[in-house]
């Protein structure tokens, strides 16, 4: 793809990745740029930024903790549809969605792209929902042969967790990403409490059976499985939100040392997730390896991080592909989709199982 595009990068909203998308967004406004394009930034809950909104917000960093409703979220709320009536945004070739979470990630911003028939980047409505929605990915997984840990969905007691799961558990919001509102339970007391910080966030709580081991990760790339990556946690037990933001918590060794064998294994698995979810262009798959070498899916990212330190993109550089080439490569996938006739069986554009 060597033309001039002229690209709208999407970002920040107003859910609570909203930090983690803006700063997704710097680097891909920045990486597209330096390929030639002509790159509109948008923040989806302020509308287009001129050059000096867009420096003063892409200097920010992530903070400690996830922004949440009550503390400034509220106020930045603007109807999408409205800044798609911009005459800037006439002539677009592309959306490039830097979303994480929310509206921008559950299939709500592509189903109002495909109506104004703007092509974009990823994941559609129906695919963008299933991935984000746990209970249902989960579900979709265990149809298509993916070991994943067993669930209940909340409300429920703490008899009923520990004859049906066992302790510890993981509580978390059923439609967050970046571990928004996740909390690892040990005992009955513990539960409550956990409960009700996951239903801060989302109206739907997953209570999951807690996999010790080693966290592996790997992403996907139109059918291509790239390298297999491995987390390694310095302090805890979970990939949390100040695990994932904040310096020192932990190492990301990509290609994982693991052996050949569980490498292909985790990227057979991860491409056939892509295809149960019905996601497109690119996603990423992160899995628990446990003790007994068993491999046991947590969950499909359809917007992963998007710096060039990011999961993804690490696991494409493993693989001899820089981070700019990463994003021009999304780019190509989203346009060769929109340029194919309708009913043609090659738009869905998702991995072969």
């Amino acid at each position: 793809m060597s033309n001039c595009l002229r690209i709208a990068v999407l970002f920040g909203g107003t859910s609570a990745e909203r930090d983690v998308s803006i700063v997704s967004a710097a680097q891909i406004v920045r990486a597209l740029r330096s390929r030639g394009h002509q790159v509109i930034a948008i923040d989806t809950a302020v509308g287009i930024l001129d050059g000096h909104d867009e420096q003063a917000l892409f200097d920010a960093r992530v903070g400690q903790q996830p922004p949440m409703e009550g503390r400034g979220l509220g106020a930045l709320a603007v109807d999408p549809a409205r800044f798609f009536a911009d005459p800037r945004l006439s002539d677009l070739d592309l959306a490039f969605l830097g979303m994480h979470g929310g509206a921008g990630e559950d299939g709500h911003l592509q189903a109002l792209l495909d109506l104004q028939g703007i092509p974009y980047t990823g994941s559609g409505p129906l695919g963008s929902a299933c991935a984000m929605d746990k209970d249902i990915a989960k579900r979709l997984m265990r149809l298509a042969g993916v070991p994943t840990a067993d669930w209940l969905m909340a409300p429920v007691d703490a008899a009923t967790v520990a004859a049906t799961l066992g302790w510890p558990v993981v509580v978390k919001a059923s439609k967050q990403g970046s571990t928004v509102g996740l909390s690892v339970v040990r005992s009955a007391e513990q539960l409550p409490a956990a409960i009700a910080l996951a239903f801060a966030h989302d109206d739907e709580v997953l209570v999951e059976r807690f996999v010790p081991g080693r966290e592996l990760t790997v992403g996907i790339l139109g059918d291509r499985a790239l390298a297999v990556g491995e987390i390694v946690l310095h302090r805890g037990e979970i990939f949390d939100y100040e695990a994932k933001y904040q310096p020192g918590g932990v190492s990301e060794v990509f290609p994982a040392e693991v052996p050949v064998a569980v490498a292909a294994e985790v990227q057979a698995l991860g491409r056939r997730v892509a295809q149960a979810l019905k996601l497109r262009d690119y996603c990423r798959v992160d899995f628990r390896l446990d003790p007994q070498g068993s491999l046991w899916c947590l969950e499909a990212n359809t917007l992963p991080g998007m710096t060039a330190m990011s999961l993804l993109p690490q696991s494409a550089a493993a693989e001899g592909l820089p981070f700019d080439q990463l994003c021009e490569a999304i780019c190509a996938a989203a346009l060769a989709r929109s340029a194919r006739p309708a009913g043609d069986p090659s738009t869905a554009s998702r991995p072969a199982g």
